[in-house]
């Protein structure tokens, strides 16, 4: 059978389960444009349709598929307020760091406004131009005509690769500033930082290229893992399947492993440091001043747990989510998730991208007040003007 004749399980891969009666089956290249549009219209997908399969009107729904429903009614006011907040403060937090007045060394510095410059691209490439219009299609069905899907695959995936090995490579620098000193001072300068920046972005570039060969240039406007039409050879292809298992694999889950590995060491390597400055100190005479290493130390340490335990939570569930619809659709049928997972997992892992300016407000008071300087700036120019 020609591979490009094979037929898509729309129901059980991409919508929800209790769609059963638009389930399609067509031709994937020949018949696209018009079966999808013809598909749009007639589930009419806008916020009053999930609302009423919420209300009680339908018993006949299941309780995971209302949660369904639900959260996508909660995507109709997240992801715009998300955009509305996400811009700016990744901005702001970029003039911030910018200004390097928060008492941080340049080296953290640069990684901290090369991972708020990339959540900035992945709040406008992924939330922006992609979930946002397919949350509200029925006003962004220009969309199907523009050809430039798999192009918008590669920059998407490569600023979201950038986003997470970002992550990584601070990690890494943090680890060898607190427990390699012989490489610190060779490792944790400006100019090393700005060469891994530099590399990492290059290869997530690179690697993300296979993207414009496996999708096609159509966008789908379907909330699934592949946001552009896949024809029938590359979904069913255990080739591609396996190029794209092992995107997933590079990212996150390979980051995963090194931020936990990486901050296992960083805290063992903290408590035997501890104990040993403390015996120290317990044998001098006299009242014992305040430890400035220690709490300099301190302050850090707080602030790469937290960054990576918020990448580590908000992205945990997209991550099992992509593992299992690739396994899911090479024929691997041990475990069903409902689509309201892939729906939280997109919401958690968009919310990364928002999450990390609070952060270094909460653990840096320096980063506090700077931020309050910029955001007071418009308006002390503003005055000044006046009164002049």
């Amino acid at each position: 059978m020609d591979p490009h004749l094979r037929t898509i399980d729309w129901n059980a891969m991409m919508i929800s389960q209790d769609l059963k009666d638009i389930q399609l089956n067509v031709p994937v290249m020949d018949q696209y444009p018009k079966t999808i549009d013809r598909y749009l219209r007639r589930v009419q997908k806008d916020l009053f349709y999930w609302l009423d399969h919420i209300s009680a009107e339908h018993p006949q729904i299941s309780f995971t598929t209302r949660i369904y429903y639900s959260l996508l009614v909660i995507q109709h006011f997240y992801y715009p307020i998300l955009a509305i907040v996400g811009v700016p403060v990744n901005l702001v937090t970029i003039a911030v760091l910018a200004r390097q007045k928060c008492g941080l060394s340049r080296c953290v510095t640069h990684y901290l406004m090369a991972m708020a410059a990339a959540d900035l691209l992945v709040i406008t490439l992924d939330l922006i131009l992609r979930h946002i219009p397919i949350v509200f299609r029925e006003r962004f069905y220009f969309l199907l005509s523009i050809p430039i899907c798999n192009i918008h695959a590669i920059l998407l995936y490569a600023a979201t690769d950038c986003s997470v090995w970002f992550t990584v490579t601070f990690t890494f620098d943090r680890f060898v500033a607190i427990c390699c000193q012989n490489l610190k001072t060779k490792y944790c300068t400006e100019k090393m930082s700005a060469v891994i920046i530099g590399t990492v972005t290059a290869l997530s570039c690179l690697k993300n290229i296979f993207w414009y060969f496996m999708f096609t240039s159509q966008y789908w406007l379907v909330n699934s893992p592949w946001f552009c039409n896949v024809t029938g050879n590359v979904m069913w292809s255990p080739v591609w399947g396996s190029i794209e298992f092992l995107h997933h694999i590079l990212n996150p889950c390979v980051p995963f492993l090194l931020i936990l590995m990486l901050n296992i060491f960083t805290v063992r390597h903290i408590l035997v440091t501890s104990r040993a400055r403390e015996r120290l100190r317990a044998h001098t005479d006299g009242e014992r001043p305040r430890d400035s290493e220690m709490e300099s130390r301190r302050k850090s340490i707080i602030l790469l747990f937290v960054i990576s335990a918020n990448f580590i939570l908000l992205w945990s569930v997209l991550m099992v989510y992509f593992i299992w619809i690739r396994m899911w659709v090479l024929g691997h049928y041990s475990v069903f998730l409902h689509d309201f997972v892939q729906e939280v997992g997109f919401m958690l892992q968009l919310l990364s991208c928002c999450t990390n300016t609070g952060i270094y407000a909460v653990t840096q008071s320096k980063f506090r007040g700077e931020f309050k300087n910029v955001l007071k700036y418009p308006f002390t120019q503003i005055l000044q003007c006046i009164k002049i």
